[in-house]
């Protein structure tokens, strides 16, 4: 039998009736759905930065797994040892992010939640963390128990004030910001939070592949390796699979398998998936020229936007966000971009500050010059229609504006 709006406790109707009258405001639209993209569409809502799903030599990797494996057990990582797919992945991985060790979880999701438990549960110490972090941060803080003290974004200043007052604990950023692309000042942070005492972890689910050395990410990037205890990264970004993972210090992984529950209370990954992003980590080594035409292209879509009066300060890598404010406003952004063939993906309350909502544009390294003049095209067609000038974000707009780079 199934549950209708007659058998819910008063509570739970309160929620589902706020969030009809949220749609109720907007038309009766769920905003998150519009146009669906066709084959000469321009699709900006892709993580995939360097476009290797589906890579040819990935699907024959799984496809030789698959079609071989006969004796499939599902099982907690917890219980892996000896001759196993994962744990040899797991080295390979630890070598290439010069990590001592690194563990492989089932997102990063649970990679971030996990490692936060299994670091601060039943302690007391405090946890500084950005404002404009991941939210699966900000959940593993909270289901830790931890006392949390955020700071606001990119606020070295402020960071070094709350730690001062309340001594020294883990403070958790990201690299790079998923929902503006903003980029950590990391050597600066990292630096002066290290020398009052602090655990540091890094989030670099959208460096990992994109930046540093041969994709190793801004940790390795800036030589931070010894300084950043934790590093946590999606595998569902440049690495285009299905995988989360965390860098630790010797001894820490066991611990994490045995304590994190989420990698304790899952099965782990399929030998297929693992089979996928060892040869996806083999194409990002030989991917130089996509992140030099990533950089390319990023650099020239933002510097593009802020000539039409678009505000993109707070870009400075392969995310570029229009803040148009208001779900309605944002709607209007999204149609008009959808009309005309550009497809970006809407981000909102929660993800973004109230009244604070954007349309994403997610640069990847195999948009051509024609589509990117495209998108400038149509961006500049559009400001009219969607009322640019009367955003916050672009009253806001700083003038001049020193260029930023993709590194």
């Amino acid at each position: 039998m199934s549950v209708n709006s007659k058998s819910y406790p008063r509570y739970l109707e309160e929620k589902v009736r706020q969030h009809e009258l949220r749609r109720a405001a907007l038309n009766g639209r769920n905003i998150l759905h519009g146009l669906t993209p066709t084959a000469s569409s321009i699709q900006l809502i892709s993580n995939d930065y360097l476009r290797l799903a589906g890579h040819p030599e990935v699907r024959y990797a799984q496809k030789k797994v698959l079609e071989n494996e006969d004796n499939l057990v599902l099982m907690s990582s917890a219980f892996m040892h000896g001759d196993n797919p994962q744990i040899f992945f797991e080295e390979r991985m630890a070598t290439f992010l010069d990590a001592e060790e690194t563990v492989l979880c089932q997102s990063g999701y649970s990679a971030n939640v996990g490692l936060i438990q299994a670091i601060l549960e039943d302690t007391d110490t405090p946890v500084y963390i950005d404002m404009m972090a991941h939210m699966s941060l900000w959940d593993g803080a909270k289901f830790s128990g931890a006392k949390i003290q955020p700071f606001r974004h990119n606020n070295v200043d402020q960071l070094m004030y709350l730690i001062n007052k309340n001594g020294p604990g883990l403070v958790i950023v990201d690299s790079i910001y998923s929902t503006n692309g903003s980029v950590c000042p990391l050597q600066e942070l990292v630096d002066a939070a290290y020398d009052k005492g602090c655990v540091l972890l890094v989030d670099e689910s959208h460096s990992l592949g994109t930046h540093g050395p041969y994709g190793r990410g801004m940790v390795v990037q800036y030589g931070l390796q010894n300084k950043v205890m934790f590093r946590t990264a999606s595998l569902a970004k440049a690495f285009a699979g299905r995988a989360g993972l965390v860098t630790c210090p010797t001894g820490f992984g066991d611990y994490f398998k045995c304590t994190s529950k989420p990698s304790i209370f899952s099965s782990a990954l399929l030998p297929y998936e693992i089979a996928g992003l060892d040869m996806t980590l083999n194409l990002i080594l030989e991917s130089d020229y996509k992140r030099e035409k990533l950089r390319k292209n990023a650099s020239f879509l933002r510097q593009s936007l802020e000539g039409l009066g678009y505000n993109t300060d707070h870009s400075a890598s392969q995310i570029i966000a229009l803040e148009s404010g208001t779900e309605w406003q944002t709607m209007i952004l999204k149609d008009a971009l959808e009309n005309r063939g550009v497809f970006g993906s809407v981000f909102l309350a929660p993800a973004t500050a109230k009244n604070r909502a954007l349309v994403r544009f997610s640069v990847n390294a195999d948009l051509t010059d024609a589509q990117l003049v495209k998108i400038i095209q149509v961006c500049e067609e559009i400001r009219e229609e969607v009322d640019f000038l009367q955003w916050r974000s672009t009253r806001k707009r700083k003038v001049p504006r020193a260029e930023a780079v993709l590194v």
